[in-house]
């Protein structure tokens, strides 16, 4: 008789199957001060950041956010509403009043933003959604949201908005993070007023034990 060799097929995961496809990327994207906490308050948004994020909105398809930074960006939902009159601000919060948003909470039961709806899956779930369905790159400005997906190995690339600012006090970024990840510095884009962009992408990720 003949033997017959058979061999086992390793199913990609869900993730590494999306990764081979041509997708949007999932930026986080979020301010931060020199001593690293997330603060989204920390910088002055003068017109030179506000065209720089007015850009960055319009080449992503949806902004996710947790329950906190909705809120904060809701004061752009104001403006867009009744114009303050400078030309930079008023055109910014009419680009961040269009942009498609998913929000995650667990206390809100509906928002008051047209342009804005809650989440009815998991973070992973609704993710992995997304980039199957979006030709743009998806950007997450929240904290919770950014820990989380990078403990699921979903980041593409991180956009630290390093302002100089010392907070002293606050929330750190990397958080919580058991296991070490090596990035690799792609650019930096730098401001007048003293704030520096790092474009990062991960590399490498090694569990720590």
């Amino acid at each position: 008789m003949l033997a017959v060799i058979v061999r086992r097929h390793n199913p990609l995961t869900k993730n590494e199957q999306l990764k081979r496809l041509k997708m949007g990327r999932i930026i986080a994207g979020i301010n931060m001060t020199l001593d690293g906490i997330c603060d989204h308050t920390a910088g002055t948004p003068d017109e030179e950041l506000l065209q720089h994020y007015a850009d960055l909105l319009s080449n992503v398809d949806t902004v996710l956010y947790g329950r906190i930074t909705y809120q904060l960006m809701k004061y752009w939902k104001a403006v867009a509403e009744n114009p303050t009159g400078e030309k930079a601000t008023d055109e910014f919060a009419v680009v961040m009043n269009k942009i498609p948003k998913i929000v995650f909470s667990h206390t809100h039961k509906n928002v008051d933003w047209e342009s804005a709806k809650l989440a009815n899956r998991d973070l992973e779930e609704e993710v992995l959604e997304l980039k199957q369905q979006s030709g743009k790159d998806i950007l997450v400005g929240s904290r919770s949201l950014i820990i989380q997906l990078m403990k699921l190995n979903l980041l593409d690339e991180f956009q630290l908005c390093v302002h100089p600012v010392v907070a002293g006090s606050g929330l750190p970024l990397f958080e919580n993070i058991s296991d070490r990840t090596v990035f690799k510095l792609t650019k930096t884009k730098t401001f007048g007023g003293g704030a520096v962009t790092l474009y990062y992408e991960p590399t490498k990720k090694t569990t720590n034990r």
